[in-house]
């Protein structure tokens, strides 16, 4: 069994986070709390479970939800410890809640919105969403966070991820500096310096959360399954700016190493 580390996660998960990108919490928040949200997001898209014939579109999107299994789901002790033990203790913003929820049904339609991308951190006053931006700090996000409210398996549009992608976009990011770079300045050659990154789909039992590093390339995809998938992609917010007199993160870490500086 792997050492555990004083925050809660093992020494191995921290090691994986750091080397691969991201960790997979099974188990992150409970069963009830993932129905009751389930129940609360269909009566915002005014949508039944027993009426699937009024599913028209392969994907609708809903904001920041503040209810209560929302804000429950997000801070577990659990998961209270996992931000810890990335970002650092004390170093992050309590979830009051989560969003953005893009609900994907079954259908054979292009969902419109599938296509490599990093999550922005920064700049997203900017009307057009391509001109907000990223720099090597990640000034603006801590983590980049999948809550499953639904199970999701392989043909139920799981998030595909680009293993260790977030060290090639680390080394992107380090020439741009503090202003660092638009989404789409970083997409204009289509993420080509993750292409051979390993493929991982982003699958599993409703109450498990993906906890990634910012800089993790990601992708939607199309639902081939049967039911709908109920997904919250929100960022955990960080409490200030990067300070050097603190111990780097294990978000920091895994940029340190990308881009060959010391730790």
């Amino acid at each position: 069994m792997s050492k555990s580390s004083h925050s809660g996660l093992s020494q191995a998960q921290i090691a994986h986070f750091i080397e691969h990108g991201y960790i997979k919490l099974e188990g992150a928040f409970g069963g009830d709390l993932a129905r009751q949200g389930r129940d609360q997001l269909w009566s915002a898209m005014g949508l039944s479970p027993d009426a699937p014939e009024t599913w028209k579109q392969p994907v609708v999107r809903l904001g920041f939800m503040t209810g209560k299994p929302f804000v429950d789901a997000a801070n577990t002790p659990l998961l209270h410890r996992a931000y810890d033990a990335l970002v650092g203790e004390g170093r992050w913003l309590k979830p009051n809640g989560l969003g953005i929820f893009p609900v994907r049904f079954p259908s054979p339609s292009d969902p419109g919105d599938a296509g490599w991308h990093v999550d922005a951190s920064f700049g997203t006053d900017n009307p057009d969403f391509m001109q907000w931006r990223v720099n090597v700090k990640s000034s603006g996000r801590a983590l980049l966070m999948l809550f499953l409210f639904s199970d999701v398996g392989e043909l139920d549009a799981p998030t595909k991820i680009r293993k260790g992608s977030h060290r090639a976009i680390a080394k992107q990011l380090l020439p741009a500096g503090e202003g660092g770079l638009t989404l789409g300045e970083l997409a204009v050659d289509g993420f080509a310096s993750t292409a051979d990154c390993e493929e991982v789909l982003a699958t599993g039992q409703a109450g498990t959360v993906y906890l990634c590093h910012p800089f993790l390339v990601h992708s939607a995809q199309p639902h081939r399954g049967a039911k709908p998938r109920f997904m919250a992609q929100p960022p955990l917010l960080p409490k200030g700016e990067f300070d050097p007199s603190l111990p780097p993160s294990a978000v920091q870490i895994a940029i340190r190493r990308a881009i060959g500086m010391k730790l």
